[in-house]
């Protein structure tokens, strides 16, 4: 793209040139010599037919002499700057005003012949060979009573039409010449405009291939170029910010992976090599036990992620009454809550609500938003569970009075592997997947879930679906 499109540019434009020379040298000439031949015998036959029809006709009538009309076709010839002959019938020469283009002035045309122009009411020679050069000639009948009595004829030297067109010629040139070197400009334009633009996107989308997303194409303008390199611009950005998540999404899952295994491995060596006493074993198999439920977990959310990023993902949608999800879902957390003394309070809209869309995956939007509630209210609190209708649609709230959310944070909590400061210290298992699961899971059904929360107040997450049959 770098020579082959520039030398496209300028070998159009040599095209352009060859054929503006084509046009003016061959097909010109012929077009304008028509046009000049037929005005100027135009002319000259009007003006014929105006002299035979107004003053000839009293020569024969008498009204006039041959010195009057002398002086008429003397007067008409200085005019039309051509040569005049006033014959009769036959061809005999009856008065004449001659230029310099004739040898002599005949006192009879031999072979004369009033149709000779045909058609095109004029011809071009030396009419008979009395012309050293060729003239243009027209013939005007002149007539008395409704008979012809004579003819005049109006000879025109042929090179004031090549004068004209040469002139003429000259001009067009002239201004061809001019057109195609204003067109250069439009040749620049298309350089500045378009080729060194769409060079910059070119390197720039080579640059992309070849892996480095920190080019910024510096294309600004409001049209489709400015607008394709924004367009690309930002497609590099959003790449460069996946890569950075899946470089900073793999030393996540490499750290969740690595310090459970450290901690597993650790143990495991010290309890073979008898570091670790026979009566203090059981203490460290609880722990070996529980970094592998870690292990466990995360794994599990991992999976459950990329089901929710492949593209393809259906879902088994059905109408199920979701009170009594929420309620199952909540009575598997009663050992858990009755040893931090938390109590979950139902309010539901009416006794039965049903809802259309995937049983299992709602009820782990559930799961997991209990457990986050159950993990960060303090001791002998509550956790409220709400529904309520609206239109078509269902809303449930899952509400806790625990620690909260910092405002900064807000934002960022659905982001994978994420978890505040404020939540570390009491989310000892948790892989920081659960919100993102379950964002995922409420935007494949295309309903929302927002958050409220006050830091030291608590908490309350709401997301929507479809009301059911």
């Amino acid at each position: 793209m770098k020579s082959t499109l520039y030398l496209k540019f300028v070998v159009l434009y040599i095209i352009f040139g060859f054929l503006s020379v084509f046009t003016v040298s061959a097909l010109f000439p012929p077009l304008i010599t028509d046009y000049l031949e037929k005005d100027f015998s135009g002319n000259l036959y009007q003006e014929a037919n105006l002299m035979a029809a107004e003053y000839l006709p009293g020569y024969f009538s008498g009204i006039s002499d041959t010195s009057d009309v002398y002086v008429q076709l003397n007067a008409i010839s200085s005019y039309l700057d051509a040569t005049v002959w006033f014959i009769d019938r036959e061809g005999e020469m009856l008065v004449s005003s001659r230029s310099d283009d004739v040898f002599h002035t005949p006192s009879a045309i031999r072979d004369f012949d009033p149709a000779e122009t045909g058609g095109n009411r004029y011809i071009i020679g030396n009419y008979h060979g009395y012309f050293h050069e060729d003239v243009i000639t027209v013939i005007a009948p002149v007539t008395q009573k409704f008979s012809i009595k004579g003819y005049l004829l109006i000879h025109k030297s042929y090179a004031r039409v090549e004068e004209s067109r040469q002139i003429l010629l000259r001009s067009t040139s002239v201004i061809v010449l001019v057109i195609y070197l204003m067109s250069f400009i439009i040749f620049i334009g298309i350089h500045y405009f378009i080729y060194r633009p769409l060079r910059k996107i070119s390197e720039a989308a080579r640059q992309y291939s070849c892996g480095n997303l920190d080019v910024v194409i510096p294309v600004d303008s409001q049209d489709e170029m400015g607008y394709l390199s924004a367009s690309l611009n930002y497609m590099a950005s959003q790449l460069k910010d996946m890569e950075d998540y899946q470089k900073k999404f793999v030393a996540n899952v490499s750290h969740d992976f690595r310090s459970p295994l450290t901690s597993i491995k650790g143990y495991v060596e010290a309890i073979a090599d008898g570091t670790i006493p026979m009566e203090m074993q059981d203490k460290y198999l609880k722990i070996i036990l529980f970094e592998t439920e870690r292990l466990t977990d995360l794994t599990e959310d991992l999976l459950t992620l990329n089901e929710f990023d492949t593209k393809d993902l259906l879902l088994d949608k059905t109408n199920f009454n979701i009170h009594e999800m929420i309620r199952s879902t909540a009575e598997a957390f009663e050992g858990t809550c009755t040893a931090k003394r938390i109590s979950i309070e139902l309010i539901f809209a009416s006794r039965s609500l049903m809802v259309y869309a995937d049983r299992r995956k709602i009820q782990q939007v559930l799961y997991n938003l209990l457990d986050n509630a159950i993990k960060f209210s303090d001791a002998e609190s509550s956790i409220t569970v709400e529904t309520t209708e609206r239109g078509d649609k269902v809303y449930t709230s899952v509400k806790d009075y625990g620690i909260g959310i910092p405002k900064q944070s807000l934002n960022k909590i659905w982001e994978r592997f994420y978890k505040t400061d404020l939540s570390r210290g009491k989310d000892k298992k948790g892989t920081g997947l659960g919100l993102s699961i379950v964002k995922e899971a409420i935007q494949a059904h295309n309903e929302n879930i927002n958050v409220i929360s006050t830091e030291g107040v608590g908490t309350e997450f709401i997301f929507s679906l479809p009301k059911g049959q």
